[in-house]
């Protein structure tokens, strides 16, 4: 099948099944490789509690960003916006189509939209983590607020690791946070699709997948992940890969200091919470056309899409707010 549109991004919530619908796109289409755009797939052996599409699921298809990191190194935005972009000319330079599938919406805009992120600064993040061990995270928030109200709007007062984050990037550039941030303007022509269930269907489906996660074994992989030569757990992630839903709840248990089933039920519970994050930034977006998860023609569908925007990567007219939108605001 032939598509003139340079680049295909697949988004929404964990659960609605981005990955597969992906592949079947790639095969579809031909000539296309993907690009994940989930910072903890990145990271080797972390394969259950991302539910990591495996190469004998790939259906021949290059994967890119993928078992890419050791669980111990610590990655960031920027250093994931470098390593992508990259891949991205690459697989555009040898005649293929990207098609970017991710649930973090930070991370695919980084890869496909303007925006411009600034490094790092050990020193200058330490000293913020000082403050907030002595003044609290509200002190900081209120100097975010001084110097820039729309980041402080936009982060909200309850999440510390962004408002540091922020005041860094203030600290670095003496710009606002704000002027970092992605703009709505693509990079390449870009077709982008989202998925989505209402609410309780996309609920239903995180209770099973965390299930699904258990029988699996995850357990067993947080052990070998976590596990140091003298036998702790921790060590053996990295401060980034320690964050990750599944792997962060699990690893009190292995201590000892929180019982099995609990972490379980907390990891569907905090995989849930997350969700609505994700569709607070997919949703706000109004280049994403939005299709149900669940509909028995959905790759018909997205191709109709992938065609109908391949001349000009214009709004496709079948765009709809997200099922999980309207089912959140009607609760």
């Amino acid at each position: 099948m032939i598509c003139s549109v340079q680049l295909i991004s697949v988004v929404g919530p964990t659960g609605t099944g981005k990955s597969a619908l992906a592949l079947e796109l790639a095969q579809a289409l031909g000539n296309c490789e993907i690009v994940n755009a989930d910072a903890f797939s990145q990271y080797r052996g972390m394969d259950i509690g991302t539910a990591k599409i495996m190469p004998a699921e790939r259906m021949g298809i290059p994967h890119h960003l993928i078992d890419n990191l050791d669980p111990l190194e610590t990655s960031t935005i920027a250093d994931f916006q470098v390593t992508g972009r990259m891949a991205l000319a690459d697989i555009m330079a040898r005649g293929k189509k990207p098609i970017v599938v991710g649930g973090s919406g930070l991370y695919v805009r980084a890869l496909l939209d303007e925006m411009d992120l600034p490094g790092t600064n050990a020193e200058v993040r330490a000293a913020l983590q000082a403050r907030l061990e002595i003044a609290g995270l509200g002190a900081l928030y209120s100097e975010l607020h001084t110097k820039d109200l729309e980041a402080a709007y936009r982060i909200g007062p309850h999440n510390a690791r962004r408002i540091i984050r922020a005041l860094e990037v203030i600290a670095i550039t003496g710009k606002p946070y704000s002027a970092s941030l992605p703009s709505e303007q693509y990079l390449y022509p870009t077709i982008a699709i989202g998925l989505d269930f209402n609410r309780a269907a996309l609920d239903a489906r995180i209770d099973l997948r965390v299930e699904r996660m258990r029988e699996q074994g995850l357990l067993d992989e947080v052990r070998g992940l976590a596990s140091d030569s003298q036998g702790g757990y921790g060590s053996g992630l990295g401060a980034t890969a320690a964050r990750a839903i599944g792997y962060a709840e699990l690893l009190p248990v292995l201590r000892g200091e929180f019982a099995e089933d609990a972490a379980f039920t907390q990891i569907a519970a905090n995989t849930k919470r997350l969700t609505r994050k994700q569709m607070g930034w997919f949703g706000r977006d109004p280049r994403v056309t939005w299709l149900d998860g669940g509909s028995p023609d959905l790759l018909k569908q997205a191709l109709s899409i992938v065609q109908q925007g391949g001349d000009t990567a214009a709004p496709s007219p079948r765009r709809r707010t997200p099922l999980g939108s309207i089912s959140a605001a009607a609760n």
